[in-house]
């Protein structure tokens, strides 16, 4: 049997879809691949989001924001798109679902504080991605 394997998306490929893609790495303790992407790769990965990554194990000091790879898109047995600003586009063949995440600034809420509630819904995501994917 393979390896089960998911792509993160996200526009800048600078926070949410590297967030994902190193809580993967951290929950599945590499019995599932996973990558990132993005539409719009941004200059640099968020270091507010390392921090918080860093705060929970997960390590996604490393990652440099890159564009989505469209053979790797095919080849990965799940694509998760993050947030509402990333819309690729994709054939029938690439299994693909949206998580539209809660933003915390649109309340007021910032800096450390803002970036722990995203990683936190999204380590939920992901350890429910986990199981689907290798039940």
């Amino acid at each position: 049997m393979t390896k089960p394997s998911v792509l993160f998306i996200c526009s800048r490929n600078a926070g949410k879809s590297q967030m994902a893609a190193a809580l993967m790495d951290l929950v599945s303790e590499g019995k599932v691949q996973s990558y990132s992407a993005g539409t719009n790769p941004g200059a640099a990965i968020n270091h507010e989001a390392v921090t918080s990554l860093a705060e929970c194990g997960a390590d996604m000091a490393g990652g440099t924001p890159k564009p989505i790879d469209a053979q790797l898109a095919k080849d990965v047995d799940r694509v998760v798109i993050l947030g509402t600003d990333a819309n690729p586009v994709f054939g029938p063949e690439v299994a693909t679902e949206r998580w539209v995440t809660y933003e915390p600034s649109e309340d007021g809420v910032t800096g450390a504080e803002r970036m722990n509630m995203i990683r936190d819904e999204i380590a939920g995501r992901v350890r429910g991605l986990f199981h689907e994917l290798t039940e």
